[in-house]
């Protein structure tokens, strides 16, 4: 895939002119979006996307094309699981609905820029060390394991992390509307506001580790990479507004997403050994005989997973639902 650099800076360009436009429609007086915004701006987004993906397979071709929808599809996905932690960050702060766009914004753009710096590395990585796609393949097996038993229930706000930030730094109790610091007494000190940002940074920059080795995964094109991140990103603050009582409906999601990050980490290994170069393994000799898996069986496997753990998470938070109105009109008899 022949990607000029006048391709890349025209992209960047209209990445943040997407995000500045945001802040000034959308972000910058503080108001609680509604269903009704929030359901036209998302199928935007998503429309977007798409269109963009059918664009990148008819100009480069449909293996190019593939390779986006994949990755598009497992960044979003792993972007919805991130909006169920933001909305625990959220809640443990208690962040007044009118100025949750707001920390939502800030800790987007900081989520664009850190896949931005781990995608600029490694496409650095892959392009010098062909060893990287078994470090890869490993990281995603155990992402994956953590992914699959890790207690979502967790108040990320109460974490060591934050214990310590609150340690070093002067913390009023109080929201001052959305300012990041205030003066009291002579003194400054930084706000619930400005602690959620941190909080939602640190959130970050774990699942940036998580997203990259996974897309790196689906693809090599580093320009794939970074509009199928960028897209997945456009248009999560609306939908944090639209599913966000969907969220905790959602509770297969984590192991759904696990599969995913396993298949993923499967896929690199294979293909690791493929173009094996490390000398204790075949003697450094590539294993052409090893199965690549390709493209179209990924975008199918990641679908299907996703589409199976959201009709399994529906069914089962509905069947918890009957039996509790079941249960509590046994109780009232």
């Amino acid at each position: 895939m022949n990607v000029t650099p006048l391709v890349w800076m025209i992209t960047i360009a209209v990445t943040i002119a997407f995000f500045v436009y945001e802040f000034f429609a959308h972000v910058r007086k503080p108001h609680e979006p509604s269903i009704g915004e929030s359901a036209r701006w998302s199928a935007f987004y998503i429309g977007l996307a798409l269109l963009f993906g059918v664009g990148i397979g008819t100009v480069s071709g449909w293996t190019y094309g593939g390779e986006y929808f994949a990755g598009y599809l497992t960044e979003k996905a792993l972007s919805v699981d991130n909006l169920f932690v933001f909305l625990i960050v959220m809640s443990g702060f208690a962040v007044p609905k009118i100025y949750q766009q707001k920390v939502l914004m800030i800790g987007i753009v900081i989520a664009l820029i850190l896949r931005g710096l781990f995608i600029a590395v490694g496409a650095a990585l892959i392009a010098n060390f062909s060893w990287v796609f078994y470090l890869f393949g490993a990281l995603l097996l155990w992402l994956a394991y953590q992914q699959a038993f890790s207690d979502h229930d967790d108040d990320p706000t109460q974490g060591r992390f934050m214990t310590f930030v609150r340690r070093h730094l002067p913390v009023t109790d109080e929201y001052h509307e959305d300012r990041f610091t205030v003066r009291k007494n002579g003194r400054r000190f930084v706000t619930p506001m400005f602690l959620t940002i941190i909080a939602i940074g640190f959130i970050d920059l774990v699942f940036a580790v998580d997203s990259i080795p996974a897309i790196y995964g689906l693809t090599e094109e580093a320009y794939i990479v970074f509009t199928a991140n960028a897209f997945a990103l456009m248009g999560l603050r609306q939908l944090y507004f639209l599913i966000g009582g969907l969220l905790e409906r959602l509770v297969y999601l984590a192991q759904g997403l696990a599969v995913i990050l396993a298949f993923i980490g499967v896929k690199l290994l294979l293909h690791a050994l493929h173009v094996n170069e490390l000398p204790f393994i075949n003697g450094g000799e590539p294993m052409l005989w090893v199965p690549e898996v390709p493209i179209w069986l990924s975008l199918l496997f990641i679908g299907a997973t996703i589409a199976v753990a959201t009709v399994a998470s529906l069914r089962k938070t509905r069947r918890d639902r009957e039996r509790s109105i079941t249960e509590s009109r046994e109780e009232h008899l």
